[in-house]
């Protein structure tokens, strides 16, 4: 027997290919005032903090926190994160980095509203720090989707104190950069309700921080 010939015509090895392994969907961790803090991954988005080390408790973030998270979750956490992000929440995400993790917040505890923030993303803020916005220490969310149920987007409009009207719409949705530094909320709020500034805001093809800025203070001056 031909011991070459049989070694060369035997049939090849298959190799074995190791089965896909899923990956882990992350959570994203930051710290505030030494505290550490953490969202859970999509679609759950639980935000909690620790109280002794590795014991997690579910909080509602406060400002602070939320500044915090600006600073402490960097680009590539987030990139790992949005890639288990439904596409229109994810591009909608995109549009913000200072408040990014507000955002999040509010399309999970506001899911219905999504469209209608897609439409005016600088709307955005004004969910996000309702609590500081109207007064009191508890949250709305609930109360929100109540309102947006029964009143859709305008009846929202009105419990944020904003006028409820598609001409509000418009003007929040041409702002150029919705993520609005908390300082320009309010001025913004009394601005949407003045006819002059109304005009000036609306006239304008594409607003930005500064013009938002100049219209507040032509208000309050």
């Amino acid at each position: 027997m031909n011991t070459r010939l049989s070694l060369r015509t035997r049939a090849p090895r298959r190799r074995r290919v190791a089965a896909a392994i899923p990956a882990e969907a992350p959570v994203l961790t930051w710290i505030h005032d030494g505290v550490r803090h953490r969202v859970g991954a999509w679609p759950d988005v639980r935000f909690e903090r620790e109280g002794a080390p590795g014991e997690w408790r579910g909080a509602e973030p406060t400002e602070a926190a939320f500044a915090s998270a600006a600073l402490g979750v960097g680009a590539a956490p987030w990139r790992r994160y949005l890639e288990f992000v439904p596409g229109a929440e994810r591009a909608f995400l995109e549009r913000f980095e200072f408040s990014r993790m507000a955002a999040l917040q509010v399309i999970t505890r506001c899911p219905a509203m999504l469209g209608e923030l897609i439409d005016a993303p600088a709307l955005m803020p004004f969910l996000a720090l309702h609590r500081s916005l109207r007064g009191g220490d508890g949250s709305g969310w609930s109360e929100i989707a109540a309102v947006f149920e029964r009143e859709g987007v305008f009846g929202v409009l009105t419990w944020l104190g904003l006028p409820a009207s598609r001409q509000t719409l418009s003007i929040l949705a041409h702002i150029k950069d919705p993520d609005l530094p908390r300082r320009l909320l309010e001025p913004l709020r009394s601005a949407l309700w003045d006819p002059e500034a109304i005009w000036t805001l609306a006239h304008a093809p594409l607003l930005t921080d500064e013009q938002l800025a100049h219209a507040c203070h032509a208000l309050a001056a």
